[in-house]
This record gives structure tokens, C-alpha cells and sequence, in this order.
């Protein structure tokens, strides 16, 4: 049977390909001068963050200005900042919207009011001031480039990838979560070489600047005979061990989201004058830390203030954390961000996960290193809705021995989560249950307040149980 062939077929493809080829290749080269710049602003940053953060440690009053600090964070954004409080959920926006309307000063001032933060003891992140100062970045160039639409997006992309990659040193986990991180449940896979050559790039010249990251290692887990080791490659036992951990991560997770949702909608509700809420937030962690009688949940949580201390690194050892390091690690980062500090969430997560994987290897008689590894990231992924990069990031940072276990680790605690994470402005593109009155593309504070998609479905399922209810407490004419 001969097949018609229509030539204009042939050209329509080359063409076609062309013109993907064109726009790669463009916004490749505008990115790549983009992530130069961002990855020596992060530079800039890590190594101011580290000075304020080891002067804390020889000056702990500095501790006591806290409240002041947030006043003056506060008055910062209230005059210069504006619309940069909104943050990464500004970037995540204007990237749906095809827009450029991320202010210039965003950058500069997140990385000011971040080490201010820091140098005062605010429990924060830094990923915030990366992501933020690569969002930045790439709007300026793509307004001085008069770039619009799909290139404005994918450079925009590029941004997010290089400042996450420049930040963490994990240049694939980078590209990834700038796509992943936009939708949940969908990956912009069209921003997949620019991104990825952005991170890549971002990551290369911070350590050209002499810029180290932190190295965390997994031990070695003795080779012990299990149920049916000589057919089966892998351990179920510890495989259930890992999932039921994991249940645990995802909850963590959803408990940080919610908190810091919670406590800001409090504070806003409860103060007329919004300069009063990072006053309290300051008084708040300061109590906390004289009633604990220990630093060790101020700032960041990698570098140990005294011999001893609760710290990332020492999760990855038995004895490393104590049962409830997580959940005071939780309670300071909450308030922190939530009364008005900067920084960011994620590793606050890297601290909350490892502890508590450290606390759940001892319940469970699990190797230690492995389960805060496994902590490590998949608190990660719950709370941000990047399963995906999660897993990329564990085999980048802990090596690809057990990259079955953090799949397995990031995509329950993903699946765990809830509706609430710490990104509003999050669009879910496709839920986690399949529901036909789905509207796709609802951002994620949609299903987060009482007017959103989940609590539509709550109070349709809870509508007869209400009624029947007050019918009991109505009262009858006597």
C-alpha cells in the first residue's frame, strides 16, 4: 500500500523545529550571563549570612534586639520593599501570568532583611533570598532583553533554577524545582535546558567565588540477612519502616504549612497596627529560648553554636537530636516567618525532617543516617509539592545507594501533605485524588481558606450532619 506524502509535511516540521531550536537557544544565551550574576549575588549572601550568623554566636545579646530587628524589617518593606512581601509567591504569579512585574529592589532587599534576620536570631532559610534574588534578576534582564510571553517565562525559570542551584549546590535539583515548583502536578518541561543550564552555571560560580556547602554523608548500612535475602533484592521490612516514616514527614510537613498560615492570620486579625506583630513574633522566640535554656533553634540550624548542639549535621548521628527538636524547630520557624521575618522555610525543613528522622530511626531501630536523610528531604517535599526534585536532590547531596527509598520517602510525604503548603500562590494543576468538579489551575490558597475548592467539598459532605444538628439545638414551642 503506498503512502501519500505531503512535502509540505516535511518543511512544516523543520520549521517547526526551528523555531524550538531558536527559542532554546535564545533564552539559553540570555540565561546564561542571567545566572552569573545571580550565582555571585548568592555568593555575596552565604558569605555575609555566615559572618552574622558566627557574630550572633560571640555576641548573644544581639538576641535580645530581635523585636527591634522585625520593626525594622517591618519599616523596610513598608517604604522601599512594597510589593517584594509577597515574595516567592510574587515570582510564582508572575511567572503564570507571563509577566515581568517583579520589582528590581526585590533582591536587595530580601538579602538585607534575611541577614538581618540572622544576625538577630530569627529561625529562617535562606532558599526565600536565592529564589527571590534569581526571580529578580531575570526580570531585569528580560526587560532590558524586551523579552514577553514564553521566553519572559522560561527566563523567568531560569532564575528560580539558578539562585535554588547556586544556593544549595544541586544544580539538577535547581532546574527541576523551578519547573516543578509552579504547578503542582505538572513540570514545565519546555524551560528544561535553559533551567537546567542556569543552575548548573549559578552553581559553578559560587564555588568560583570559594563558596563551600555543607557535605552530609550516609553510613554504611551493615549487610544483615531478611526475610526472603536471597531472592529479593530488597528489604521489605525496611521498606515499610521508610513508608511509615514517611506518613510521618508528610504530616510534619502539612503541620508546618498550616501553622504558618494560622499564626499570621492570627497576628493580622488580632493587631490593627501591623508593625506590632514582628515585635511579638520577637518577644515570642526570645521567651522560648530562655524557657528552653538553649540556642539551638535560632537561625539556620547547620553550624552548632556551642559543642553539643541540635543541628542539622548532628541529626545524622544517634544521640544528634533530642525527641522534640523538631517540633521547637517548627514552632520558631512559624513564628519567625509568620510575625514578618525573612529568610525562607526550606532549611528550617532540612532541620525539622533530619531531627525527626532521627527520632523515628530510634523508635523504629532504622539506621540513623539514612532515616534523616530521608527526613531531610521528603519534609521538604511535603511542604512544597516537589516530589520530584526532591528525589533528585537527596541522590545529589547523599548519592544515588538509595534512591528507591527516597522516592518512596518523598512521594508519600507528598501524598500525605494535605492542601496546604507554604507556597499560596501555587496552581494545582492536577490533584492528588481524581474529582470531575476539579477547576484546574486554582491557585493553592483557593483550597486553603473558606471560599477555596477543598472547603467547598467540606461543607457540601458536612452540609446534612450541620442540619441535623440544629434541629437537636433548636428549641421546641412548649
Amino acid at each position: 500500500m503506498k503512502t501519500n506524502i505531503n512535502p509540505s509535511n516535511g518543511s512544516s516540521f523543520f520549521q517547526e523545529q526551528f523555531a524550538a531550536f531558536r527559542q532554546i537557544l535564545r533564552t539559553t544565551i540570555i540565561s546564561i550571563p542571567v545566572s552569573i550574576v545571580i550565582g555571585s549575588l548568592v555568593a555575596f549572601f552565604l558569605w555575609l549570612l555566615s559572618l552574622a550568623i558566627h557574630f550572633r554566636f560571640d555576641h548573644k545579646w544581639l538576641l535580645f534586639l530581635l523585636p527591634l530587628a522585625g520593626l525594622i524589617i517591618h519599616f523596610i518593606y513598608r517604604t522601599v520593599g512594597k510589593s517584594s512581601e509577597k515574595g516567592n509567591n510574587l515570582i510564582i504569579e508572575q511567572i503564570a501570568l507571563e509577566g515581568g512585574e517583579i520589582p528590581p529592589l526585590m533582591g536587595p532587599v530580601i538579602l538585607v532583611t534575611t541577614v538581618i534576620t540572622h544576625l538577630f536570631g530569627g529561625s529562617a532559610g535562606r532558599e526565600g533570598t536565592a529564589v527571590q534574588i534569581g526571580g529578580s534578576i531575570a526580570a531585569l534582564f528580560g526587560r532590558w532583553f524586551k523579552l514577553k510571553g514564553s521566553d519572559l517565562k522560561i527566563v523567568l525559570i531560569a532564575g528560580i533554577a539558578a539562585g535554588f542551584g547556586a544556593v544549595f549546590g544541586t544544580p539538577v535539583t535547581g532546574a527541576i524545582f523551578a519547573m516543578e515548583v509552579l504547578a503542582i502536578g505538572k513540570i514545565q518541561y519546555n524551560a528544561l535546558i535553559p533551567g537546567l543550564i542556569a543552575a548548573l552555571v549559578g552553581d559553578l560560580t559560587v564555588s568560583a567565588w570559594h563558596i563551600t556547602h555543607v557535605q552530609y554523608h550516609i553510613d554504611a548500612i551493615p549487610a544483615a540477612p531478611y526475610f526472603l535475602s536471597d531472592y529479593l533484592p530488597i528489604d521489605f521490612l525496611l521498606l515499610a519502616k521508610v513508608f511509615i516514616s514517611s506518613t510521618a514527614f508528610g504530616l510534619a510537613s502539612l503541620l508546618f504549612s498550616e501553622m504558618a498560615h494560622k499564626i499570621k492570620a492570627l497576628g493580622l486579625k488580632l493587631f490593627k497596627h501591623q508593625w506590632m506583630l514582628p515585635i511579638l513574633g520577637g518577644l515570642i522566640i526570645i521567651g522560648l529560648t530562655l524557657l528552653l535554656g538553649k540556642p539551638d533553634y535560632l537561625s539556620l540550624g547547620v553550624d552548632a553554636e556551642y559543642p553539643g548542639a541540635v543541628t542539622i549535621p548532628s541529626a545524622f548521628h544517634t544521640g544528634g537530636a533530642q525527641a522534640w527538636s523538631w517540633f521547637w524547630k517548627t514552632l520558631y520557624t512559624t513564628i519567625t516567618l509568620a510575625t514578618g521575618f525573612k529568610g525562607g522555610e526550606v532549611t528550617p525543613l532540612f532541620y525539622i525532617g533530619a531531627t525527626l528522622g532521627n527520632t523515628l530511626a530510634t523508635v523504629l531501630n532504622a539506621p540513623v543516617s539514612l532515616f534523616a536523610a530521608l527526613g531531610f528531604i521528603a519534609v521538604f517535599a511535603g511542604a512544597t509539592k516537589t516530589p520530584l526534585a526532591c528525589t533528585f536532590m537527596g541522590v545529589e547531596l547523599f548519592g544515588g545507594e538509595h534512591v528507591l527509598l527516597f522516592t518512596v520517602a518523598c512521594f508519600t510525604a507528598y501524598f500525605f501533605s494535605g492542601n496546604s503548603g507554604i507556597y499560596t500562590a501555587h496552581r494545582t494543576a492536577i490533584p492528588k485524588k481524581v474529582d470531575p468538579n476539579f477547576v484546574a489551575d486554582s491557585p493553592l490558597s483557593e483550597t486553603m481558606n473558606p471560599s477555596g475548592y477543598f472547603y467547598q467539598k467540606l461543607n457540601k459532605y458536612s452540609a446534612p450532619f450541620k442540619k441535623q444538628f440544629s434541629r437537636i439545638r433548636k428549641p421546641t414551642n412548649s
